[in-house]
């Protein structure tokens, strides 16, 4: 009978239990119901290091261009046979800092009406390959590869849908994508550069998914066995287990076999060394001797703006003065800025009754204000004193001490900035590593590179000339170039440290005109 059947599997569970790790049942089970968990933070903590998972390293040239793609590993094996343990155990022996963790979970299809009510009675077959989207699965990890951002899918496990809400993430190192039928689509498998394939002994697969079902996603062992007899057992048998042969390395026992897992972090490690790039080195080599380019427009230097430089990069000169003459070089700045968005002719009449031909704004969409933190956070009120209903959004960009080169930390953008003019602020730019990754960010999230301005109070000829040679339709906006950049990557003879400056703050011995510190508030 059924109950006697289930007394056997529950004894049967009992004696495999063993084999796997114990439960606390003193804290109560994670409720895994959704394909990403959007409450956790895109970071993953291990004992050597905090790895990013939702960042971006400037995985461009100074042609503004990509140079390489990622590297892009993939993890097949059967249901519950310790896929995503193998990843971790992967991305710790690693060590790189930017990782891109990937299920096939996210791109399961949306079910129709009848096949929702499929699902409800564990009679849908998710373990056949016309269960997943392939098309979107594909399209997003090329996507991916490129460097550029893409909106990943959030299945509901409870609903058998898609969620509202779609999860944004950006290319890493190292792209690690596991799914039970990641072998089965040809061009899927042209995207992966490494395929791994998890071998785990087909009883503690199920003991695996008996106690994932139950206790992560409310299922009751009848469904859970049934479902697994009708189309686990089989789909494994059929699709899954023939596609091993493709695998370049075969785990077997999974998260605990470090000697596979150890070969495989030897070979990525050898692979990433021949992709390395240095964007700052390959700006400071750029553009030399060449002319200023056409789409840079300088403050005339009248006596009033040349007397606020003098006071702003006087190193003796008061920190209120030192804001107080910055401030009224952005509202210059920005003014001046706001010249170059499209304008039409409009006719008005005055209070006198007459005409007056005059002018307004012409465009399809509003302004976005975009600041790279921290400094460029400054020059946002000026933005809003004189661009009414201004969008902002944000930019946290920081230079890996490691590297010397700059990582995408933070981002909040308004949503849909595909038609907007966008103003890019920054206080200084110096190569223009961090100018042009917020550039290279903006346009991941279809911004148009001829509505983007990048304005900043003080730059290098270096920094303009890269910006200017990668995103040749940026408009570039600023008071002043000086000519210089030294060893350091500091303004000659710059201004100092603008946001230690402006804050208060002391700078490292070693800052940067490019630098971006944590935001102040």
């Amino acid at each position: 009978s059924l109950y006697m059947m289930n007394r056997f599997i529950l004894a049967f569970i009992c004696s495999l239990d063993r084999l796997l790790p114990s439960i606390n049942t003193s804290l109560s089970p994670r409720k895994r119901t959704t394909s990403q968990c959007k409450s956790e933070p895109p970071l993953l903590r291990t004992s050597k290091r905090t790895i990013y998972t939702a960042g971006r390293p400037p995985w461009y040239n100074e042609h503004g261009t990509q140079s390489k793609e990622a590297f892009v590993i993939g993890l097949c094996g059967g249901s519950a046979s310790g896929k995503t343990t193998v990843a971790r155990k992967i991305i710790e022996a690693l060590d790189v800092p930017w990782v891109v963790l990937l299920s096939m979970d996210s791109f399961y299809k949306v079910l129709t009406a009848e096949q929702q009510l499929q699902a409800a009675n564990n009679d849908y077959n998710f373990d056949h390959p016309d269960a997943f989207d392939f098309s979107l699965l594909v399209h997003t990890l090329r996507k991916l590869k490129q460097g550029k951002s893409v909106k990943i899918p959030v299945y509901d496990f409870t609903t058998h849908g898609r969620q509202k809400e779609w999860k944004t993430v950006y290319g890493a190192s190292v792209i690690i994508f596991e799914g039970i039928m990641l072998f089965a689509d040809k061009e899927l498998l042209k995207l992966l550069d490494m395929k791994i394939f998890v071998d785990t002994d087909s009883d503690i697969r199920l003991v695996r998914r008996l106690r994932r079902d139950i206790t992560e996603r409310g299922r009751d062992i009848e469904g859970v066995i049934k479902q697994y007899n009708k189309f686990v057992k089989p789909a494994f048998e059929q699709y899954i287990e023939p596609t091993m042969r493709l695998a370049d390395i075969v785990v077997p026992r999974g998260g605990g076999n470090m000697v596979a897992i150890d070969l495989i972090v030897q070979h990525v490690h050898s692979q990433l060394e021949e992709r390395e790039l240095s964007v700052r080195a390959a700006l400071a080599s750029a553009h030399q001797a060449q002319p200023l380019p056409q789409t840079l427009s300088v403050l005339e230097s009248t006596p009033q703006v040349r007397g606020m430089h003098t006071i702003i990069r006087n190193k003796e000169t008061s920190r209120d003065e030192f804001i107080f003459y910055s401030k009224r070089l952005m509202r210059l700045l920005i003014e001046r800025a706001l010249s170059f968005l499209p304008s039409q002719v409009h006719v008005v009449q005055t209070p006198q009754g007459e005409d007056y031909e005059g002018r307004t704004f012409h465009g399809k969409r509003q302004i976005t204000g975009v600041s790279i933190l921290r400094a460029g956070e400054t020059m946002e009120p000026a933005l809003r004193a004189v661009c009414k209903d201004v969008r902002i959004g944000k930019i946290l960009i920081q230079t890996n001490q490691d590297t010397g080169e700059p990582e995408l930390h933070y981002l909040r953008l308004p949503k849909d900035i595909s038609e907007d003019h966008v103003i890019l602020t920054d206080c200084t730019v110096s190569t223009g590593a961090a100018a042009m990754m917020a550039i290279r960010v903006l346009l991941d999230h279809d911004a148009q590179e001829d509505k983007i301005l990048l304005v900043s109070l003080l730059m290098a000829e270096m920094g303009v000339h890269s910006v200017a040679y990668a995103f040749p339709q940026v408009k570039i906006i600023t008071t002043a170039v000086d000519k210089k950049v030294n060893d350091l990557f500091h303004i000659i003879p710059g201004i100092g440290n603008f946001g230690d400056r402006y804050f208060g703050t002391d700078a490292p011995p070693d800052w940067s005109d490019d630098d971006m510190d944590e935001p102040s508030c």
